[in-house]
């Protein structure tokens, strides 16, 4: 099992996970995302009005990667809050319609735009 400390890419994921207490690995930026699925979430968050770090998985094939690895999830986006591992589109596209995703986000004292 590989450490953030022996791991100089699971150290910048772990320092910027640590640092913003919402963020998203995705491809592309939250302005122009380039994938469907990384579109999708950042029209969640931004429906929510959720303040979000966007991490161009495109820009660093080491963080893409490490990313997958770190999360022992393999696909991207990636959504984390206040340093839990939330899901991919899939899962953030069925708490956002069940509502899950609001509650989730208040409860970890993440303020939303949204009255829903």
């Amino acid at each position: 099992m590989t450490t953030a400390t022996d791991n100089p890419v699971f150290s910048q994921i772990q320092r910027e996970i640590d640092e913003n207490p919402v963020v998203l690995f995705m491809k592309g930026t939250p302005v122009f995302p380039q994938c469907g699925f990384s579109a999708t979430v950042v029209q969640v968050l931004s429906h929510l009005g959720v303040k979000f770090k966007g991490i161009d998985v495109l820009q660093d094939s080491d963080i893409r990667q490490g990313i997958k690895e770190f999360s022992n999830w393999p696909t991207i986006p990636q959504l984390y809050v206040k340093g839990e591992f939330v899901g991919g589109c899939d899962i953030v596209r069925e708490m956002f319609q069940t509502g899950e995703l609001t509650e989730f986000l208040r409860k970890q004292g993440i303020e939303t735009g949204s009255a829903a």
